[in-house]
């Protein structure tokens, strides 16, 4: 059984005005870097076998700072990248309102079918990040391993492994916290959910507090 730990990368400079970032790579604010140094403080004592993160620099600077507390190397798979969402890139739903209301409103209606213009199909974002995990549970068949990567993939993923209809990933998990924590279980194929969005600060027990 591999377990894995799913993690959005650290708030960036884009999200005080929710900016759709996707594949543009933008950098963490002083919060962002605070969250994934939260995260490093977690892992210390995780009992990771693996990090791995995607091509963009925000997920990576996230993992870096796990990688320098627990002595392991971050892996990167472009497998594990967002959503390229086209010429929503940068956008906040309003601005996408003014140069695209009748793709935005069928966006709406069914985002895995009516992608963003020129977007990625999240049909096959997810099929890539799915298959990256299962490349993953095959290298750490027994191991505990941290995947840093974004909102909008990872909501996808969990759909496609939970039988979930892609459609409905904005309804049925509406958002991921920056540096939360979501931990599945892969055994045989079967995809168990131990723990979703948990604050990263509400996983870290003092070393003088007993496990419960």
């Amino acid at each position: 059984m591999t377990n894995i730990i799913l993690c959005r990368h650290g708030e960036t400079v884009w999200h005080a005005e929710n900016r759709y970032a996707g594949i543009s790579d933008i950098e963490l604010t002083p919060r962002g870097h605070d969250q994934a140094a939260q995260l490093a403080n977690w892992a210390q004592t995780a009992g990771l076998s693996a990090i791995y993160t995607s091509t963009l620099s925000r997920a990576q600077t996230t993992a870096g700072a796990s990688a320098k507390a627990t002595g392991l190397s971050v892996q990167v798979d472009p497998r594990l990248r967002e959503l390229d969402f086209g010429e929503g890139e940068g956008l906040t739903t309003s601005e996408m309102e003014q140069r695209f209301p009748k793709a935005l409103a069928h966006f709406r209606s069914d985002p895995a079918k009516h992608h963003l213009p020129g977007g990625e199909d999240p049909f096959k974002a997810a099929d890539r990040f799915v298959d990256c995990l299962q490349d993953i549970t095959k290298e750490h068949p027994d191991g505990r391993v941290l995947v840093v990567a974004h909102t909008t993939a990872m909501r996808l993923t969990l759909c496609q492994l939970m039988g979930i209809p892609l459609r409905e990933y904005r309804r049925v998990f509406p958002a991921i916290r920056n540096c939360s924590l979501t931990e599945i279980s892969i055994r045989d194929g079967y995809v168990s959910v131990l723990e979703f969005n948990t604050p990263v600060a509400a996983s870290i027990v003092p070393a003088n507090q007993p496990q419960p």
